[in-house]
């Protein structure tokens, strides 16, 4: 699957205001490149159903025996042997000449800051060992997902080199005193440091995929089914907006015979947020996670491409509804490729006149309906071209139901079949006291 810069944007899955976006509600990792590499792996959605399966296979593996989780490895472990491997400071144990222990006292009272510290950098370096001893142990086995058994047996092969055996056996026989500690800070930092280095990368990525894990549990998200059907469809039940902190949800069905959702309803009445909570449900099936619903089947989808937040370009002298157009324009190119899309389309041309839109609004969207590889959701404030695409067979017509109680709005946030038909523009002028303002105006 693909998405460009604009619908990441547009369906806040990365975020200026990063305390609203999706990266950022399911970000549980505990290490700064566990961090970075959680983020690549949600700026590289899965490009087949078979990887998107073994990823949510390998989260699944990981939720099943998350209380075997090493708990020694820590974001303080990492940092801590990451300025341990780049300290300036010379190995200060010499097992030539004078007896070992005899040199290591010498170099502990002669160095005693320098021996401080790599005293307490080699305890952290024994969790990070001992850390992935644990992951040898208990998670790599001939019944490991193919995700995690690359990285593990990679770990297992690093671990066999003698000197690291050497050392979990001396701590573990509680005999990794001060000689033992010089002679093998020796040992990695002139001999293995490359291969703690790829251990500290090995580690970045489980805390990556085990954030995927925790955030599928802290939510209750469940896995979505794929389906291999050669023509998009989607079919959610109790389907909602997971970055919300009071979410609706929503049940939605679009398929080969459905494939136009048609959205109408009042500013603020929630068709915004339904398109996006689709997107992103989406989204996240897409990179091998849980989805935030009841139950969601759906087919590989290629791409999202989106139509949310156009904006006006005054560096390039653009206006509004000339980006409108462009961002359409680019749409079509995309999607005119053979391959299956989800199109999400929020207030189309809302930069010109209501006659001018509509007719630009007809235009779109009867050529987007010859369209046979494509799931389109639409939005409009537009209620009048409704009545020209009632013929149209494969046109899903919804609402979001809003009500006028004592000159006071009410929105259900409830998805409806049909039109809607409230404007009521000039009582939010009104209740705004807008117009009260107006008389007073000398």
């Amino acid at each position: 699957m693909q998405l460009d810069k604009t619908s990441y944007y547009d369906l806040s899955i990365f975020n200026r205001d990063e305390e609203y976006s999706l990266f950022h509600r399911l970000d549980f990792t505990t290490t700064a490149g566990g961090r970075d590499y959680l983020r690549q792996l949600f700026s590289s959605p899965l490009q087949d159903i078979t990887a998107i399966q073994n990823r949510q296979k390998a989260l699944q593996y990981i939720l099943d025996l998350e209380n075997n989780w090493p708990s020694t490895i820590s974001n303080g472990t990492i940092v801590v042997v990451d300025n341990y491997l780049e300290a300036q400071i010379e190995p200060i144990s010499n097992t030539e000449g004078l007896p070992l222990r005899l040199q290591a006292i010498i170099n502990k009272t002669l160095y005693a800051p320098d021996f401080g510290y790599i005293k307490f950098s080699f305890t952290q370096l024994v969790n990070l060992l001992r850390g992935f001893r644990t992951f040898v142990d208990v998670f790599n086995s001939d019944q490991t997902p193919k995700v995690l058994k690359v990285l593990l047996d990679r770990a297992q092969q690093l671990l066999h080199k003698k000197d690291f055996s050497d050392i979990l056996e001396t701590e573990a026989a509680g005999n990794l005193n001060y000689v033992e500690i010089l002679r093998y800070d020796n040992y990695i930092r002139k001999r293995h440091k490359k291969v703690v280095e790829e251990l500290v990368t090995l580690y970045h990525q489980l805390d990556a995929f085990y954030a995927m894990a925790k955030a599928i549990k802290h939510y209750k998200l469940g896995f979505p089914a794929f389906t291999n059907n050669p023509r998009p469809a989607i079919k959610a039940r109790q389907l909602y907006h997971i970055i919300l902190q009071e979410p609706v949800a929503y049940d939605i069905t679009l398929d080969e015979q459905n494939h136009f959702l048609f959205l109408t309803g009042a500013n603020m009445a929630g068709k915004t947020t339904f398109i996006r909570a689709v997107g992103i449900a989406v989204f996240m099936a897409h990179i091998g996670m849980g989805v935030p619903a009841k139950e969601m089947e759906l087919s590989f989808f290629h791409g999202i491409f989106s139509n949310i937040q156009v904006q006006d370009n005054i560096f390039k002298g653009e206006s509004y509804f000339y980006s409108e157009v462009q961002r359409i324009k680019n749409t079509i190119l995309q999607i005119n490729n053979g391959k299956n899309w989800l199109v999400l389309i929020d207030e189309m041309f809302k930069g010109t006149n209501v006659e001018d839109a509509k007719n630009c609004s007809l235009a779109v969207i009867r050529g987007l309906l010859r369209s046979s590889n494509c799931l389109f959701i639409l939005s409009t404030h537009l209620y009048e071209i409704a009545d020209e695409l009632q013929q149209e067979q494969r046109i899903l017509f919804k609402y979001f139901e809003s009500e006028v109680i004592d000159d006071n709005l009410h929105f259900t946030y409830l998805l409806k079949d049909g039109i809607a038909k409230e404007k009521i523009g000039y009582l939010i002028l009104k209740r705004e006291k807008v117009l009260d303002l107006l008389n007073q105006i000398n």
